[in-house]
């Protein structure tokens, strides 16, 4: 769920189209002071979501080239694939022009065999759930200029082998490999079925929850193909109405396992093209419960991980594909949970890079080939929170951390002993790296509350920057005619702890003035709002409230990230209960500042920060005077298994987990006003959560305001209006509550 937040904040994809007429009103009763300077223009949500008045440049659809230092980019609007020189900066030659190619009207959807001599190029998309979709698929020969249909039908996650030869994908529930060289087809799968049997891509929690679609895994030579297969049968089914278009609604019914309930049972197979078997692994009891990632180490052997159902036992286990003999390299536990990645990296001789919170925070490791520990690569009391790479020539490990703060990020290289650290920026922000191959150079990502995003052409030994690539200072440009405030971080100390803390105050901001406070959170798991970066769209909308006077803030507290695993790991078993009263007690503090109308404070949040906002207006009733929840969880007994075990274990195991803390239980406590948004077509978050906070109000006789989007997802961004009918209503909201 809480990759979810990022989804939502850091959209990039605002549609332009003629403005329409901003409606919103500020309340009449209000005491707030509106006045800016004449000659200076109002945010408007149309500038947010329809004109993308404040959106910058971006180098779409890159991605570093695994032949020499080179990159390419998506140009022409999506219609050509350039590649250009690392060392220089200067493009190439444009390897495709979607203009030439019959039918394919972008390339979005790509993918380079390994010696980059051909490209998979997907079209007629399909959404399925959040990552996975269905299209056809073409196969692009960049020596012959040929291009040629992989199949007809509509497939999933075709996936070129090592040697460039053969693809593999799913079709039906089934697999299947396709020889380049004679054409032929080969079924490898047969007993694949909706709702029953999936072979290769994994079923709707382990995409949602472990974060991947592709269960299928080529090894080196190009003659093994390892596939994890998922039996539904057992697995509870969701059915939700798809309204649509025509006279009669239809029913959507898919396999959605909810706390408590059974998983699809996972098992793990090897197909060898050389013998056309197709084998069952028997992993045994070191099988556990859940199989969330495979991967080939650089000799014929699979690595598999696998976890029980709490979460909180991993085993690292080496498969060998002729014998099938497995063996344990590495168990890790832990008192509450252990997070999936996939930073394992296999060195030349098999041993291996690990990213591991067993000292207490995220840091990198490294192991022999036999799993014993060679040494822990990185220290200290601050995160890794990206793993880039390891250069056998210079022996240095590449990485990002929080080691400026945890607000912040930069990019660090190290040697694999842990000795002679180097930070490689040189601004204090948001910094992310894409290496080139060779790691003698990196493309960095820049940004700061106060600085647009930048792209770098920068040294990879000393950090240096050589050329820039991209600013958007004409963003500051265009913010020169709005007069609107800054983002200020502090942090705020309440009874349980000093938290991370950011606000934006009124443009005109008078300190002996009084305002109404409308605070943002999400609160998940491991989650950051407070980041020091630049501004997302909803941070235009927080800009365009503060213009209207109202001050806005938000809090990370405890269960958050970056501030290592004691501080996220202190919800688990009792999800929401510290995250509430943090929110809770920082509207307090914040309360007593003079300029802060203690009567006037609201919350909102989406998905996970829907339930907080939920539970503020349950829970802190005598605090929050309204509370906005879009697309909450009311109670984790709705939710799924992954998720909502690793946090809670099961409702079977704590029931008082699951209910302490569920907003359905403390209706009768609302005093204040409260929206309730939510999309009937939510496959996430099933509007279930909503019909049943619905019937508890009710039944404490509490009115409430309720906005359902028709068939739309857990994003609610299925038309260019959905997001601007949905803010209006929200501004709207606040203005007449707030």
């Amino acid at each position: 769920m809480q990759k979810f937040l990022v989804i939502i904040l850091s959209s990039l994809f605002i549609f332009s189209c003629t403005a329409q007429k901003n409606t919103t009103k500020t309340n009449p009763n209000s005491s707030i002071s509106t006045t800016l300077n004449p000659d200076s223009k109002k945010i408007t949500l149309e500038d947010i979501w329809q004109k993308g008045t404040f959106r910058g440049k971006y180098l779409g659809g890159f991605q570093s080239m695994k032949n020499g230092d080179y990159y390419v980019v998506i140009n022409n609007r999506g219609t050509q694939l350039d590649k250009y020189s690392y060392k220089t900066l200067n493009k190439i030659t444009t390897l495709i022009d979607a203009n030439d190619l019959n039918g394919i009207a972008n390339l979005y959807d790509y993918n380079f065999s390994d010696d980059e001599t051909k490209v998979l190029i997907g079209t007629q998309q399909k959404q399925i759930y959040r990552y996975s979709q269905t299209a056809v698929y073409y196969v692009y020969d960049l020596k012959t200029k040929n291009l040629s249909l992989l199949t007809d039908k509509r497939i999933q996650e075709p996936t070129f082998s090592p040697d460039g030869k053969k693809v593999a994908y799913m079709f039906a529930n089934n697999l299947y490999i396709k020889n380049l060289e004679n054409n032929k087809i080969t079924q490898i799968t047969f007993d694949g079925k909706k709702n029953k049997i999936i072979n290769g891509i994994s079923d709707w929690v382990y995409e949602e929850e472990f974060g991947f679609v592709r269960a299928f895994q080529w090894n080196k030579k190009s003659d093994k193909l390892a596939y994890i297969k998922f039996d539904e049968s057992e697995v509870p089914e969701f059915s939700m109405t798809v309204f649509g278009k025509n006279l009669y609604p239809k029913i959507n019914t898919f396999k959605y396992p909810k706390a408590g309930e059974k998983n699809a049972k996972v098992s793990l197979h090897l197909y060898n093209l050389n013998n056309q078997q197709n084998l069952t692994v028997n992993l045994a009891k070191d099988a556990q419960y859940y199989l969330p990632r495979i991967k080939w180490t650089n000799q014929d052997v699979l690595s598999v991980i696998t976890l029980n159902r709490h979460q909180n036992n991993l085993n690292l286990i080496f498969v060998d594909a002729e014998t099938l003999q497995h063996k344990i390299i590495l168990n890790e536990t832990d008192n509450a949970y252990i997070d999936i990645t996939d930073n394992l990296t296999f060195l030349k001789d098999d041993s291996f890079i690990w990213t591991s919170e067993q000292d207490g925070w995220n840091h990198i490791y490294h192991y022999s080939a036999s799993g014993k520990l060679i040494n822990q690569v990185t220290k200290g009391k601050w995160e890794v929170t990206a793993y880039y790479g390891y250069d056998a020539k210079t022996n240095r490990v590449f990485y990002q951390s929080t080691q400026d703060g945890s607000i912040n990020r930069s990019v660090y290289s190290i040697n694999l002993d842990g000795s002679n650290p180097k930070k490689l920026n040189s601004k204090i922000g948001t910094n992310s790296a894409a290496f080139s191959p060779s790691y003698t150079y990196y493309i960095n990502t820049f940004s700061n509350a106060e600085t647009p995003t930048i792209y770098t052409l920068n040294d990879g030994k000393t950090g240096k920057e050589i050329k820039e690539i991209i600013n958007n200072s004409s963003v500051l440009d265009k913010l020169k005619e709005y007069n609107i405030g800054k983002k200020e971080f502090s942090t705020i100390t309440t009874k349980d702890g000093t938290f991370n803390m950011w606000m934006i105050k009124p443009t005109d901001f008078d300190p002996t003035k009084k305002y109404p406070l409308f605070m943002f959170q999400y609160s998940g798991p491991g989650s950051q709002q407070v980041a020091n970066r630049w501004y997302y769209s909803n941070d235009w909308w927080y800009f365009m409230l503060a213009q209207q006077g109202y001050v806005i803030a938000c809090i990370d507290g405890r269960g958050t990230g970056f501030k290592g695993a004691a501080f996220k790991k202190v919800t688990y078993k009792q999800l929401g209960k510290y995250e509430i009263i943090d929110q809770i007690e920082s509207a307090k503090e914040l309360a007593k500042k003079p300029f802060i109308d203690e009567n006037r404070i609201g919350i909102w949040g989406w998905s996970f920060g829907g339930y907080m906002s939920s539970l503020a207006i349950t829970k802190g009733a005598n605090t929050f005077k309204m509370a906005i929840a879009v697309a909450p969880v009311t109670s984790w007994r709705f939710y799924d298994t992954i998720y909502t075990e690793r946090y809670l274990q099961t409702p079977q195991e704590n029931p008082s987990g699951y209910d302490d803390n569920s907003p359905i239980n403390f209706t009768d406590k609302i005093k204040g006003k409260y929206l309730l948004v939510h999309g009937t077509g939510d496959d996430n978050v099933h509007i279930q959560n909503s019909m049943r906070m619905i019937d508890a109000m009710v039944e404490s006789n509490k009115q409430f305001d309720l906005l359902l989007y028709p068939d739309r997802t857990h994003s609610i961004y299925s038309t260019r209006n959905d997001r601007l009918h949905l803010y209006t209503k929200m501004t709207d909201f606040i203005h007449k509550n707030l």
